[in-house]
């Protein structure tokens, strides 16, 4: 069982935390995450973070989805039990597209969000890591791993404050 340390600097207002990423990450300190009770516009870009891979995913497993489905009415309709009515064709394209076109969109949503639980670690049976119960509420969280980082405590310390920080606390969560 291993203890993970974090300074967490509480910030009051998004424009200051926006500041404070920049010129924290500009000391040279690693930030684990930040916490928010709302979306605040353009912190992706100060926190370094690029764009998601999950629209790729999405788009191959929709190519798995066509494939599986051409594969499936093909296999069934032309080969394992071809239908002779009237002189039609055994494999009728224009009569696969609404079952081709279903079984896309359902392998690229379920892909992807099995996907995006997968690369999150997000499962039903994990105990999540509460930093703050005023992340929920009014405050921005700024969580520092201090394993992450080599910078001294009271360092860090002292440029959250510097940063604008309302308080800095520290938080010990212990993994199993």
């Amino acid at each position: 069982m291993s203890n993970t340390k974090f300074i967490l600097g509480v910030y009051e207002d998004e424009d200051i935390l926006l500041s404070a990423i920049t010129n924290i990450r500009t000391a040279g300190v690693k930030i684990h995450e930040v916490y928010s009770p709302f979306p605040v516009h353009g912190i992706d870009d100060v926190l370094g973070y690029k764009r998601s891979k999950l629209s790729i995913v999405a788009f191959l497993f929709g190519v798995l989805g066509t494939s599986l489905a051409l594969t499936m009415q093909i296999g069934m309709m032309g080969v394992d039990w071809p239908m002779i009515i009237g002189g039609k064709d055994f494999i009728p394209y224009p009569s696969f597209v609404p079952v081709i076109f279903e079984l896309t969109v359902l392998l690229a949503a379920y892909g992807m969000c099995f996907t995006f639980f997968i690369v999150s670690d997000l499962k039903p049976w994990a105990k999540p890591r509460i930093f703050d119960l005023r992340i929920t509420d009014d405050k921005h969280v700024m969580a520092i791993d201090l394993d992450q980082n080599k910078i001294d405590v009271a360092k860090i310390d002292q440029i959250l404050k510097d940063n604008g920080a309302s308080e800095v606390n520290k938080k010990t969560f212990d993994e199993a």
